[in-house]
């Protein structure tokens, strides 16, 4: 087994760039609203990750990863 990426790394099939961007996501069948999950992605694989996201209406926002703060601020 090889040891886990110091970095985070981008959540496309297949890919291990380093992530750039996280993509906030919520299913509302699944979640209550205020829940937000999250895929991170590269500057490769932001747009397509997003779309995915946002055909399905699950897309809450696109952030920075440097920018991001997640549920406990």
């Amino acid at each position: 087994m090889s040891p886990a990426p110091t970095t985070p790394q981008c959540s496309a099939k297949g890919c291990r760039a380093d992530a750039v961007w996280v993509l906030a996501w919520n299913n509302p069948k699944l979640h209550t609203p205020e829940r937000r999950k999250t895929w991170l992605a590269c500057e490769e694989h932001r747009e397509h990750l997003s779309q995915f996201l946002g055909v399905r209406g699950f897309l809450k926002d696109v952030v920075k990863l440097d920018e991001w703060e997640g549920p406990e601020g």
